[in-house]
């Protein structure tokens, strides 16, 4: 009895701490890319955020319990916050590919292919890049970096502190510029493919008046397109996936 009352605060101490580390793995877990999505059913995302929770818990330093119900919701609410932060930031690199396909399809006139199938309306080729993007990041170890993340965002966003909305507004806004620039990168080749395809075709136009270069020029344009996906997709998703990684590793870096 002696023994067990003494490892009864222990056990307490553990219990709240797993809590509150519990609370920021979950925020983070539900925005995280493949297993945060909305087609993965909510008790496989329990089951996850409570899997990281158990890996992350015992590399991060203990907190104090507690001692009034103030206490309690501070943590609460600081935890859930740092979550939602990192894991919209995460979510980011999502749009930033989503964005990027959306961009490629309206260059190549292949925007309304299957545009309105799946939970978010995109081209196909924004499911493309999307499933290989995802299939990518967890093939190269996403569960391990995102743990790594986790532990080390209490470095940056100490448990029970509010970050500082200036710093973390201006950090959110690079965080959104970031996303843009990468998808109009990504989306480069085929904006320049639309480009030397409207600049022929004018051209076309100009020489022989007479001909309906609308109907010729569709085809090309639908083939150069696909053809163009087939080539670079490889080299967008590595592009993609090394975005990320740098993000990952760490997250208050200097965006480039």
């Amino acid at each position: 009895m002696i023994g067990l009352a003494q490892l009864l605060p222990l056990l307490s101490e553990s219990l709240w701490h797993g809590f509150a580390v519990f609370l920021r793995v979950a925020a983070i877990t539900s925005m995280l890319p493949a297993f945060g999505e909305q087609t993965v059913p909510a008790r496989i995302k329990l089951v996850l955020a409570l899997a990281f929770t158990l890996i992350v818990t015992p590399a991060v330093a203990a907190i104090p319990i507690p001692v009034n119900f103030g206490d309690t919701t501070l943590i609460i609410l600081t935890e859930i916050a740092a979550g939602l932060a990192l894991g919209i930031g995460i979510r980011l690199f999502i749009l930033a590919l989503q964005t990027a396909g959306t961009i490629a399809a309206n260059a190549t006139s292949l925007s309304q292919v299957f545009g309105g199938a799946g939970v978010d309306p995109m081209p196909a080729m924004g499911y493309v890049l999307i499933i290989g993007g995802l299939a990518l990041a967890v093939m190269t170890g996403l569960h391990v970096k995102a743990a790594e993340l986790i532990i080390l965002s209490y470095d940056f966003m100490p448990m029970g502190q509010f970050t500082a909305g200036s710093v973390l507004s201006e950090w959110g806004v690079a965080q959104v510029a970031r996303a843009f620039t990468l998808a109009f990168t990504l989306a480069a080749p085929f904006i320049i493919l639309s480009v030397l395809y409207n600049a022929a075709l004018g051209a076309i136009n100009k020489a022989m008046p007479q001909l309906m270069v609308a109907f010729v020029g569709a085809p090309v344009i639908t083939a150069g397109g696909l053809f163009l996906l087939l080539v670079s997709s490889p080299l967008i998703l590595s592009v993609w996936v090394q975005a990320m990684d740098r993000f990952l590793a760490n997250p208050f870096a200097a965006v480039p």
